[in-house]
């Protein structure tokens, strides 16, 4: 194993100045797949458990939105929420049990809520409630990409560590270009956030800036 002084981020800034992977690169159709906008995990606020990284996060996921929109292609939006059992957080509910704990998301609640920020599109956009990290597990969103013929998934949303992560592994293991705009992925920590960005860009996905992926949009768009 490599040993390093290095921090999280200096690693990170490393591989992104100079990547020695090839792109993925976007294919034909993609799916916006905004991970977990709900107040649990983006109003600091209000809750303990959420965290920002750009502070224009939210603002940059709705302009992608839009422009996938424009283009009639999917946008995905998930939350976690369970039942006031627990039942169905499973094992992963077990290891905590305190009014933050995940498994105390609960269906109507203020933590499951979306983002008042977040322009959600309800009747147009896809909504998911998911009960573990991968936005694919146990949801239609496989199917809804069949249906599509998408060949690209772009993720958004948090944490970087967790369910984006999760999301991007699940993605590019069913064969799937996966891009994942830097400014908008966030994550309680520092460190743990520019660890999964260097990991997801080495490995699973392109780790792009949102710019890009806006201006492929426009790109396609004008076609």
């Amino acid at each position: 194993m490599e040993l390093s002084n290095k921090t999280a981020r200096e690693l990170w800034l490393e591989v992104k100045a100079n990547p020695n992977r090839a792109r993925f690169g976007y294919g034909k159709k993609a799916v916006l797949v905004n991970i977990d906008f709900q107040c649990a995990y983006t109003r600091p606020d209000e809750f303990k458990t959420a965290y920002g990284t750009d502070p224009r996060q939210i603002e940059y996921v709705n302009a992608l939105a839009k422009g996938f929109r424009k283009l009639g292609w999917p946008v995905v939006w998930t939350h976690v929420a369970y039942a006031d059992s627990a039942e169905d957080a499973g094992v992963w509910g077990t290891r905590t049990n305190t009014p933050d704990s995940l498994q105390n998301i609960k269906h109507g609640s203020r933590r499951a809520e979306f983002d008042e920020r977040c322009e959600v599109q309800r009747g147009t956009d896809l909504i998911y409630c998911k009960r573990m990290p991968s936005p694919f597990f146990e949801t239609p969103l496989q199917s809804l990409l069949v249906w599509h013929q998408c060949d690209t998934v772009v993720i958004t949303g948090g944490s970087t560590s967790g369910c984006v992560r999760a999301g991007a592994v699940d993605s590019l293991s069913r064969g799937y270009r996966t891009i994942v705009p830097e400014q908008c992925v966030a994550d309680k920590h520092e460190s743990y956030h520019f660890a999964n960005l260097t990991d997801l860009m080495l490995k699973y996905a392109d780790v792009v800036d949102v710019n890009e992926t806006l201006g492929w949009l426009d790109k396609t768009a004008a076609l």
